[in-house]
Parts: C-alpha cells; sequence; structure tokens
C-alpha cells in the first residue's frame, strides 16, 4: 500500500485533531501513514509516490494559519513540479465567514499549480454545521478509500 502523508495547518488545535483522527483510521486500513507536525516541513516535498492529505482550518480573511503558511509559503517560491502527486484536502471553516474554508482553497490552487492532481473532492467542514470535524472526516475516510481503491493506487 501507498505511503500517506498527513499535513495541517491549525490555530486552535481541531485541524491538528483531525488530522490526527484521519491518519490513525488510514493506518486501521492498512496504509502507512506519516503525521508531519508543522515544524517538520521545512524542505518537504511530497513524494510523487506516495498520497498525500492536506487539513487546514482557516484563520483571519481567509488566510492559512501561522503554523502552516512557512511550508505554503516555501513550496509557492521553490514550486516544484509535482504532475503525479494525488491529493486530498479537508478544510475546516465557518461558512458565516465570505472567506469560508479559504486557506484550503489556497492549497488546492497551489498544488494544482504545482501539477499535482486531486484525488478526491475537496471536504470543506462546517463549524456552523458540527462541533466535532473529526467526526465528519471519519465518515469521509470510506469514500477517500473507495476512490483509492478504485483508481488502484492503494
Amino acid at each position: 500500500m501507498k505511503m500517506v502523508n498527513v499535513v495541517f495547518g491549525t490555530v486552535y488545535g481541531s485541524a491538528q485533531f483531525t488530522a490526527e483522527t484521519v491518519t490513525k483510521e488510514i493506518a486501521k486500513l492498512g496504509f502507512t501513514t506519516k503525521l508531519w507536525q508543522p515544524n517538520e516541513l521545512s524542505g518537504f516535498v511530497p513524494p510523487q509516490d506516495e498520497l498525500l492529505i492536506v487539513v487546514s482550518s482557516t484563520t483571519g480573511q481567509g488566510d492559512i494559519p501561522e503554523d502552516i503558511t512557512p511550508w505554503f509559503n516555501e513550496l509557492k517560491s521553490n514550486a516544484p513540479y509535482l504532475p503525479l502527486l494525488q491529493y486530498s484536502l479537508i478544510g475546516l471553516g465557518d461558512s458565516s465567514y465570505e472567506t469560508f474554508c479559504g486557506a484550503i482553497k489556497q492549497f488546492d490552487e497551489l498544488l494544482t499549480e504545482l501539477g499535482a492532481k486531486p484525488l478526491t473532492e475537496r471536504l470543506d467542514i462546517d463549524a456552523c454545521e458540527t462541533m466535532e470535524p473529526e467526526i465528519e472526516a471519519k465518515t469521509w475516510i470510506a469514500s477517500w478509500h473507495n476512490t483509492v481503491r478504485s483508481v488502484n493506487v492503494a
């Protein structure tokens, strides 16, 4: 099975807890996983023969959390070409804001610019609808797993 790298950006810890939950659940499916702490990301370029999941909350006016901003900027400035990388995104936000899930949308744009391909549709979790984003993410894993199996990237 492919290695799954899980990266997160968080302000208050919800995205980290969601990323930890996703990592544990994917490991239960038999995948090798690595949960990257934001301070470990310097120089990390997602390997194209592995899968990437980014979990991020949104702060301010649709901004990326401070803990993951350096990695985002590093990827943007170095612009590695990643045409074989397949990724999935989980955004945490609040739909009462105009910039709902703005951070994860920025990651989507950046990864697309780098040539990477979305493996699944982006999961946007609305704080107005759920107080436990990890539960929604846990449910999402079943469809993620079905997609991984159907495109035979496992």
